[in-house]
């Protein structure tokens, strides 16, 4: 992506609190859900992509879980984190990047990206972030998207987003990953208002 996406969100994370921002969650329930559905291990290497300042990563730690990455375009967003962190924010993999340029050392058993993918408007930006997920993510890992349905925002924090349904996002996938089940979901944002997300669960053949 160009470099003005990173600035975009650079901005976004120095001018405002994460309890301002509309994907604020406290708890980030459906995600936990999930992880606990399919019976992640705590030894299992686990990246939230686009994780900004999110708690899930608050949670994984008071779980035990032990190989943790976090990775945002904003190093600002991934600053925020560690510093409420504190001493915690040592036992964390922190990684700057956009997803398109993601170049991982490992391979990851579990891929969780909450709102990351459905800003990925061009085919090429999609096509590359499917090449990256399939070769990052381990043989029978999960990989877990949550975007915008089709009941969902245009737009978000300003910028176009392209909306889904499990259809479209199975036939993104599917050359090397198994769409496990999916849910649609109502995220309440701060300001009052609706967002309907749609979570795919998807596993590497």
């Amino acid at each position: 992506m160009e470099k003005t996406r990173k600035q975009h969100w650079e901005t976004i994370y120095e001018t405002k609190k994460f309890e301002e921002v509309s994907w604020y969650q406290a708890v980030p329930e459906v995600s936990l859900t999930i992880i606990s559905e399919f019976g992640i291990e705590k030894d299992r290497a686990i990246i939230d992509i686009g994780g900004g300042d999110s708690y899930l990563v608050d949670f994984l730690l008071n779980q035990n879980y032990t190989d943790i990455s976090v990775l945002d375009i904003s190093e600002k967003a991934l600053q925020r984190v560690q510093n409420r962190l504190e001493s915690k924010a040592e036992k964390v993999h922190w990684i700057t990047s956009d997803i398109t340029e993601f170049k991982p050392s490992k391979k990851y058993d579990f891929w969780h990206d909450r709102a990351v993918f459905h800003f990925l408007t061009e085919p090429n930006y999609v096509k590359k972030y499917a090449e990256i997920a399939a070769d990052n993510i381990s043989e029978k890992g999960i990989m877990v998207i949550g975007t915008f349905s089709k009941n969902g925002p245009l737009k978000c924090s300003g910028i176009e987003i392209k909306q889904y349904n499990e259809k479209e996002m199975s036939a993104v996938f599917e050359r090397n990953f198994e769409l496990v089940n999916f849910r649609e979901v109502i995220h309440n944002t701060p300001m009052q208002s609706e967002q309907h997300f749609i979570f795919c669960v998807f596993r590497k053949k």
